[in-house]
């Protein structure tokens, strides 16, 4: 085979420098008529072979030798390009039959979910949009030879290439949007229907599918409620789920290309990320909750669309702005934790990929402790520690060391915490990681100030070293320009100025760990921040002024089912039975223009909901 290439090799060179091969198409057809099935490493050592050989005449001194030699290697190197270029169509053609075989091989009711397998963005080499064509047209060539069973994969192939379509439909109008508003997060806030793009995206698709759910995103209406009165066919499915896929991926491109506000488009890629995983998981719970569908209908499309979730977060997890302190807050429920896990030990087995399996640990660590699972948040936690050690990714090792300090916090062993926050504390400064120096110099005074309650011994000398250290983390974190971390930080000064009855000062912390939180997207300290302003303002007698606080604290922790919550239904109950009913009801009614503007008509309606049911807080 080696002597037969060779010569094929001296054929085409020699017909190249005679003019008889005038293109790299005619190249290229050559190649692929000559070469054997599972040989193409003998051709390509053949081939860099006659390269050498010709290099090596090319740099001789004899003058004729050169001249030749040169002409012959210009034409050996086109034979290179357009050997190169075969085998990259020949690995897209591999790719594209293994993904058919993946779907056609898939159990009937269970191909959404081999659709969505062979669609990840994140695979080694990703299917481009012309490939996807392409496995349509293999997937409906290889219908036509099927005599039945093909009412699913005639759905597979009409769904990818409405998808397609809808994309392009969208792709003109990605960012027009932010031309016609300021330039806020993608829609989940702000008044109905006047903020992000979805309405002006729903007008430039024909999806049934995809005009209902973006129209509902604009009046921001539930996605879950909505899902769970849709019944579509697969090909919607898998139309919705390409179109979304290709939406988030132009608009992640997009805000990390923009040189003169860098910062802004890192913060809007970073939002763009967790609203399409939000936005994912929602369409995975409505799903799982539809009364319309079928449990063998539902079941495999709410696994398909879990998957798509964990999929935009490993892609998230790769991001060097990966927000290390903050993030999606209980976005997997429990009930799909081993299915998280699987999906990650399944897809991070490689040793380049570790780093990835635990900054996403990191999220569901952070996620669990918010949602109270302290016991999940420890192990996940711990698990991320030691592969980021092991990987090398120092300043995800210092995040997990920080967070499992805030964890212990929450569980009430301050001893622990403190021990983590001060291995974090030195970490960081060797390493030079400002800003894990900054959430452990808060982990360590926050600590340090509960520790002293514990034991009541808050005596003014400790506790200004406590706050100190808190201080010190909230300048970090302001140099550095992190939000999440001076929400954390002002949010735990204000803590401890609660606790040791400095309630004046107090308030404005809560007050801009509030406002740095709305800013960082961080719900559940959000939601601390509105509690903790509740129960200084009502130590002062402010009592209008803490229970607004107290029902927006309770509305947002009670979103995210987080266990805090029983704080400000503590304060309600107590305020209530202090002022007396009549006086408290009229406090609820003078509060809800705040409420209002904050939380809209149904959040309010929820309040007044909950405020029935205080006693089961």
């Amino acid at each position: 085979m080696r002597d037969r290439y060779l010569a094929v090799l001296d054929q085409l060179v020699e017909k190249i420098l005679k003019g008889q091969l005038a293109s790299k198409e005619q190249i290229y057809r050559q190649i692929a008529q000559e070469l054997e099935p599972e040989t193409g490493e003998v051709f390509q050592a053949c081939l860099q072979e006659r390269i050498s050989q010709a290099e090596t005449l090319a740099a001789s001194g004899d003058e004729l030798k050169q001249a030749k030699a040169t002409r012959t290697l210009r034409a050996l190197k086109t034979i290179q390009g357009e050997w190169e270029r075969y085998q990259a169509d020949q690995g897209a053609n591999s790719a594209i039959a293994a993904a058919a075989q993946t779907i056609l091989q898939a159990e009937p009711g269970h191909r959404f979910v081999a659709w969505v397998q062979v669609s990840d963005p994140n695979r080694t080499q990703p299917l481009t949009l012309d490939q996807l064509k392409q496995l349509a047209a293999t997937l409906q060539q290889t219908l036509a030879l099927m005599g039945s069973d093909t009412e699913e994969l005639q759905g597979i192939v009409a769904g990818i290439r409405a998808g397609l379509n809808s994309w392009k439909a969208l792709e003109p109008h990605l960012i027009s949007w932010m031309y016609d508003q300021s330039r806020d997060p993608l829609g989940f806030a702000g008044d109905p229907g006047q903020q992000g793009p979805w309405q002006g995206w729903a007008r430039q698709v024909s999806s049934p599918l995809i005009q209902f759910l973006f129209q509902g995103l604009a009046l921001q209406q539930p996605i879950a409620d909505s899902i769970r009165s849709a019944d579509h066919s697969v090909q919607d499915w898998v139309d919705l789920a390409l179109a979304l896929q290709l939406l988030q991926r132009g608009l992640v491109v997009w805000f990390e290309k923009q040189p003169y506000d860098s910062k802004w488009g890192t913060q809007q890629a970073i939002a763009t990320f967790l609203s399409f995983a939000v936005l994912s998981s929602q369409i995975s719970a409505g799903l799982r909750q539809s009364a319309l569908l079928s449990v063998t209908t539902r079941e495999p499309l709410a696994q398909g669309w879990f998957q798509v979730t964990l999929q935009q977060l490993r892609a998230f997890s790769q991001r060097p702005y990966f927000p290390l302190y903050g993030g999606v807050f209980a976005l997997l429920s429990g009930r799909y934790l081993q299915d998280a896990l699987d999906y990650l030990d399944s897809s991070l087995q490689q040793s380049a990929q570790t780093q990835e399996k635990a900054r996403m640990l990191t999220l569901l660590g952070y996620s669990y402790c918010a949602a109270g699972q302290i016991a999940s948040a420890i192990d996940f936690h711990q698990q991320a520690l030691e592969i980021a050690h092991d990987a090398g990714d120092t300043v995800c090792e210092i995040a997990n060391l920080n967070h499992l300090a805030r964890t212990y916090l929450a569980n009430k062993d301050y001893a622990t915490a403190i021990s983590y926050s001060q291995r974090a504390l030195i970490l960081a400064r060797q390493h030079g990681d400002l800003l894990g120096e900054a959430n452990a110099l808060t982990n360590v005074g926050y600590g340090q100030i509960l520790t002293a309650q514990q034991i009541e011994r808050l005596v003014p000398e400790a506790s200004e070293a406590a706050i100190g250290y808190l201080q010190s983390g909230l300048r970090l974190a302001e140099q550095l320009g992190d939000r999440q971390s001076q929400a954390l930080c002002c949010n735990s000064l204000g803590i401890a100025y609660g606790l040791l009855e400095r309630h004046p000062e107090a308030i404005p912390y809560l007050q801009q760990a509030l406002q740095a939180a709305q800013r960082s997207g961080d719900l559940y300290l959000q939601g601390l921040a509105w509690s903790y302003l509740a129960e200084s303002y009502y130590q002062l007698g402010e009592h209008l002024q803490a229970t607004g606080a107290a029902l927006l604290g309770l509305y947002g922790l009670e979103q995210i089912g987080a266990p805090e919550k029983s704080q400000p239904a503590g304060l309600l109950r107590v305020l209530q039975g202090k002022v007396g009913l009549e006086t408290f009801q009229a406090l609820v009614s003078q509060s809800r223009p705040q409420l209002l503007a904050i939380i809209g008509t149904d959040g309010f309606d929820h309040v007044v909901m909950l405020l029935a049911t205080l006693a089961q807080f």
